[in-house]
């Protein structure tokens, strides 16, 4: 049997470099990463099935909406919407946004402090940012027979506790909480964080997702 691609997006205000510490520990799968652009060109390479799709916050969420309802799906740190009843409150994103009009890197760094991440580049891409937080506030996934591993940190300091619980019903999908945060760029050895859930190899992911 063929062994599945991952295919990687990253959530709002990282890159595709999100993913190195966990591609470094998943050598037995091909792997293609998609870049949002906000630090240079967004990429979105063609891939060929079969694929597992991972998608960070965000980007599970893009992922969801992008690809064929029969593809699996690990969402990290993932959700159906952002906003709303049980969500993030409309009034927290909408202060973001206008803070993000007018100082867009200070903003963004403090969005990836309490991430638990570094600073990020300096070449930030403004705009993309912003239309992407956007699409956090207005943006929905329909419902869909999807096979869903739906991975949360249990420090996870952006979504709430409510929406971390919501998220996993009522869909074909596990539910898998690990202690930590789980959206750090380059992970330190021994961090404590949801992407250790993956390292199992290539038999537990396989099998977690029902492949």
């Amino acid at each position: 049997m063929t062994r599945p691609t991952l295919l990687f997006l990253h959530g709002w205000g990282f890159d595709y470099t999100l993913w190195d510490a966990l591609c470094e520990r998943l050598p037995e799968f091909a792997s293609v990463r998609w870049d949002r652009g906000y630090f240079g060109q967004p990429a979105a390479p063609s891939v060929a099935p079969p694929l597992i799709a991972v998608g960070h916050s965000l980007g599970a969420l893009l992922l969801a909406q992008l690809l064929p309802a029969d593809m699996p799906l690990i969402a990290i740190n993932g959700f159906d919407r952002f906003t709303g009843p049980d969500g993030v409150p409309d009034r927290v994103l909408d202060h973001m946004r206008r803070r993000f009009a007018e100082v867009p890197g200070v903003v963004l760094n403090e969005f990836r402090n309490r991430c638990g991440a570094p600073h990020a580049h300096e070449s930030l891409q403004a705009k993309r940012l912003a239309d992407d937080l956007t699409l956090l506030a207005t943006e929905r996934a329909e419902p869909a027979q999807r096979r869903v591993l739906v991975l949360h940190g249990g420090a996870d300091p952006i979504l709430p506790p409510a929406l971390r619980d919501i998220v996993s019903r009522g869909r074909r999908g596990q539910f898998r909480q690990r202690e930590g945060i789980c959206c750090r760029s380059r992970m330190p050895p021994g961090a404590p964080t949801t992407f250790g859930a993956l390292r199992g190899g290539s038999g537990k992911l396989r099998s977690r997702i029902k492949l």
